[in-house]
C-alpha cells in the first residue's frame, strides 16, 4: 500500500536559501531560516515582557513564539522583497498582501487536513480578534527589532552600508509606540556585540 506523503516540512527547511538584505552589501549574509530564529526568541521575549514585567492582559509566549517563527515563510515562494519596493505605494503594498495570503494557502495545502488548522492560525492569523491582534503586535516590533539587530551588528563589523537603514527602522520602532519593544531596546541590546567574556560576567 502506497503511503502518503506531505512536502510541508521540506517546504520550511528551504528557508536557509533564500537570502535577506539583497540590495545591500553585507559583511554576513543572513537567511531567512536564521532570521525566523531570531524573531521568535525576541517576540517570546517581548509576550513575557508584556505578561511579567508590564503587567499587561496576558498574551499567549508560546503562539507569539509560534506566529513569529513562521512570520515571513511566504517568502519561500515569494522571495525577501526590498522593503522600498514593497511599501513603495499602496497598491503594491495591497498586491503583496494578496500573493502573500495565496503563497500562504500553497503551503497549508502541503499539510495533512487533520493538522492544517493548527498552522492556519500561525500563517494566517484571524486579526479581528482582540487578542490575537495584540500578539500580531508583538511579532511586527520583533520583526522590526531583529532588521535594527542586523543594522547593529553590520555597523559594528564597519560596514556603513547599513547606517541610514537603522536609523530608519529605529525609527520606525519609536513609532509603533509599544512599550515592550522600548523595553527590549534599553535593556537587551546593548550588550549585543559584545565578546564572548563580556558577556559571560
Amino acid at each position: 500500500m502506497e503511503k502518503e506523503l506531505y512536502n510541508f516540512y521540506a517546504m520550511l527547511d528551504r528557508m536557509q536559501y533564500i537570502q535577506r538584505w539583497g540590495l545591500m552589501r553585507n559583511t554576513r549574509t543572513e537567511n531567512l531560516k536564521e532570521h525566523s530564529f531570531d524573531v521568535a526568541v525576541i517576540a517570546h521575549s517581548l509576550a513575557l515582557i508584556h505578561n511579567r514585567i508590564l503587567k499587561k492582559d496576558p498574551v499567549d509566549p508560546f503562539l507569539t513564539m509560534g506566529e513569529a517563527l513562521y512570520h515571513d515563510v511566504t517568502e519561500i515562494i515569494t522571495g525577501d522583497m526590498p522593503t522600498p519596493i514593497k511599501y513603495k505605494n499602496q497598491q503594491l503594498k495591497t498586491a503583496y498582501k494578496e500573493v502573500e495570503a495565496q503563497a500562504a494557502e500553497n503551503i497549508l495545502q502541503l499539510l495533512p487536513d487533520r493538522i492544517k488548522p493548527d498552522y492556519e492560525d500561525l500563517l494566517l492569523p484571524d486579526l479581528s480578534d482582540e487578542k490575537r491582534k495584540e500578539v500580531h503586535r508583538l511579532v511586527k516590533a520583533a520583526d522590526r527589532l531583529s532588521a535594527y539587530l542586523k543594522c547593529l551588528m553590520e555597523e559594528k563589523a564597519s560596514n556603513d552600508e547599513f547606517r541610514s537603514a537603522k536609523d530608519t527602522i529605529e525609527a520606525s520602532i519609536h513609532a509603533l509606540n509599544c512599550e515592550e519593544a522600548e523595553y527590549y531596546l534599553a535593556h537587551f541590546v546593548p550588550p549585543y556585540g559584545m565578546t564572548l567574556d563580556e558577556i559571560s560576567q
